[in-house]
């Protein structure tokens, strides 16, 4: 029997399988896709996706084939209206996001799951899931009935596990629709960062991609009044007619030429949360747990942060270190950063795509003059980059207390191992817990459990305490008493003894 079953090798379902392979859990991934893809429609991965994929071991090349997103400009027509700096030192904005394609994410990921010793099974569509109290039992379209100890959909937006969980997702869809296209462009706009024009006739964005000929862009293109008049699927061809039509009128720009295409899509915006993450031993994840607009990157980094965070949780179950009680601290941690994520984006689209007199006014009147303030540009590049979340208001976490509270993420702080050489917090994490002790700290032993999952560092800083450190970043625990922290560990899952 597999003790995981991950539904869905997309970067939540492959981030998930990375990280209980690196904690030595039997997983298998089924998708119901022939094949992976070469195409997607995310490609924005912001900073905290980037340190996820870093503990996983599956950043790769991905930094060196991306490109920097330095900033997002705005047009009210010919005129800037808002530029939106990242990584901006004088701003102290939050460092810029990597610009590339989700399908070489998902590759990554493929390459450190299969160094991890698994494949993802294309062609395995799971048709039906029932659990008792003692297992799950998912049935694969070719007849296979798959026992698991546990299962996670990781499924996509109309999740076959969300469904015969029984979990609903209300939300709204609208009814607009939106066209995507990735072609070469000659014209002379700066690459350096992504550009948004706000049209009367609807919004237009579009970001460099990385590519050896330097001239692929990313187009997206609200399309309200196209030939369809609705949410109506178009052709490829059509949609390329469209984007052709929609370039040179809404960028100002009539003598841009445009090339051929590499990839041409349409969609409409899915907004919706699962009513809860957990149902029994099933669990949902990524966007079979939150549907978002596409605007600022936020859908493929929500989940590479569930994969991350139900991955040690499930691993300490799975490995009878905790009771399947402490897997309820998934949902209440994570559902309710998508239901702010969600709230975000929501508002963001409304402002983009809004008609109305007085949201036009508030957005190009008010909202633009404040995004060129360093305190909102500090604020908004945070947001984005989703370094801010933190888990201090959940049941492991502490909302009162001197910073930063157990909960909060914890920078890479430098440090040193055990034999004396450099290094850094979030190089000795993906899978394990960290213990940091500052300098000439305590030689307690450590407890026995933890041992087996935590390294030992001593802090290169003048912190005098010791922090606890969970795999994925946050802290569990700060102070000098390291009998507090057992003590703590034990009301947790029985590891401090």
């Amino acid at each position: 029997m597999t003790q995981v079953l991950v539904v869905g090798a997309g970067p939540t379902g492959l981030a998930l399988a990375c990280g209980l392979r690196m904690a030595d859990v039997d997983v298998r991934v089924v998708d119901r896709a022939p094949r992976a893809s070469t195409a997607s429609r995310a490609n924005f991965l912001h900073a905290r996706g980037s340190e996820v994929l870093s503990r996983l071991g599956a950043l790769g090349a991905l930094p060196d084939e991306s490109k920097r997103a330095m900033s997002v400009t705005s047009y009210l027509g010919e005129r800037p209206l808002a530029r939106l700096q990242f990584g901006n030192p004088a701003m102290h904005t939050a460092a810029p996001p990597m610009v590339i394609s989700q399908a070489r994410v998902e590759g990554e990921l493929r390459r450190r799951l299969a160094e991890l010793g698994v494949e993802p099974e294309w062609e395995s569509h799971v048709t039906t899931v029932t659990q008792s109290r003692d297992d799950v039992v998912a049935e694969l379209s070719s007849g296979e009935q798959l026992h698991a100890s546990w299962l996670v959909g990781c499924d996509g937006t109309s999740s076959t596990v969300r469904k015969s969980a029984g979990i609903g997702a209300p939300g709204v869809r609208l009814s607009e629709r939106f066209l995507l296209a990735d072609v070469h462009l000659d014209w002379d706009l700066d690459r350096s960062g992504t550009t948004g024009w706000i049209h009367p006739s609807g919004l237009l964005g579009v970001m460099p991609m990385p590519d050896p000929s330097g001239d692929l862009w990313r187009v997206l293109a609200y399309d309200p009044d196209g030939s369809a008049g609705s949410s109506a699927p178009i052709s490829e061809a059509e949609v390329l007619q469209r984007i052709s039509e929609i370039l040179p009128e809404r960028s100002y720009r009539p003598d841009v030429r445009i090339g051929d295409a590499e990839w041409l899509s349409q969609f409409t915006v899915h907004r919706k949360l699962a009513d809860t993450y957990r149902a029994g031993r099933l669990f949902l994840a990524g966007d079979a747990a939150h549907a978002h607009a596409p605007f600022g990157g936020q859908g493929m980094l929500t989940g590479l942060g569930d994969a991350e965070n139900l991955a040690w949780k499930l691993a300490a179950v799975v490995r009878s270190r905790a009771s399947a009680d402490f897997l309820d601290t998934y949902e209440a941690e994570r559902r309710p950063l998508a239901k702010d994520v969600l709230r975000g984006t929501s508002a963001v689209t409304a402002i983009d795509v809004t008609r109305s007199v007085v949201g036009r006014f508030v957005r190009d009147r008010v909202m633009a003059p404040l995004l060129g303030l360093p305190v909102v540009q500090r604020k908004a590049t945070w947001a984005a980059s989703q370094m801010w979340v933190s888990y201090h208001r959940g049941p492991l976490g502490r909302r009162f207390g001197p910073r930063p509270r157990p909960g909060a993420r914890v920078d890479d702080v430098q440090s040193r191992d055990a034999d004396g050489a450099t290094t850094s917090l979030h190089a000795c994490l993906g899978g394990t817990w960290a213990i940091l002790r500052p300098p000439g700290g305590r030689d307690d032993a450590v407890p026995p459990l933890l041992n087996e999952l935590a390294v030992v560092l001593e802090r290169t800083d003048a912190v005098a305490e010791t922090w606890l450190v969970r795999p994925d970043a946050h802290l569990a625990w700060r102070g000098v008493d390291e009998r507090q922290m057992c003590d703590m560990l034990d009301s947790w899952f029985g590891i401090g003894k």
